[in-house]
């Protein structure tokens, strides 16, 4: 059985990923999938808690079931965005579009 300590590990180091993809990122796909990268560590750390805390009941499970299905929809969301951009702008760069006004 693998400690609950290797799975806060690994979703600490998802999460600085995570976190070092978007700043350095300005390419607006790399920066979703990096947002992605950091609510992952977050379902992580949802199921990690569950099973160290309570381990014999499931609300950490749910917890990151709604998390992963808010993910979802947050990234087809933030494509439809990025595809409208790329329609508009004709690149995926995100200084492309810095100049967009109201």
């Amino acid at each position: 059985m693998v400690p609950v300590e290797c799975f806060f590990v690994l979703s600490a180091i998802l999460f600085f990923i995570g976190v070092f993809g978007f700043v350095t990122r300005r390419n607006m796909i790399a920066m979703l999938v990096s947002i992605e990268l950091v609510l992952n560590a977050v379902d992580l750390n949802f199921a990690a808690f569950n099973r160290l805390l309570y381990p014999h009941q499931m609300e950490g499970m749910f917890f990151t079931l709604f998390s992963i299905g808010v993910s979802a929809a947050e990234s087809a969301v933030a494509i439809a965005i990025i595809l409208n951009a790329y329609h508009h702008f004709h690149s995926d760069n995100v200084t492309s579009i810095k100049n967009m006004k109201f």
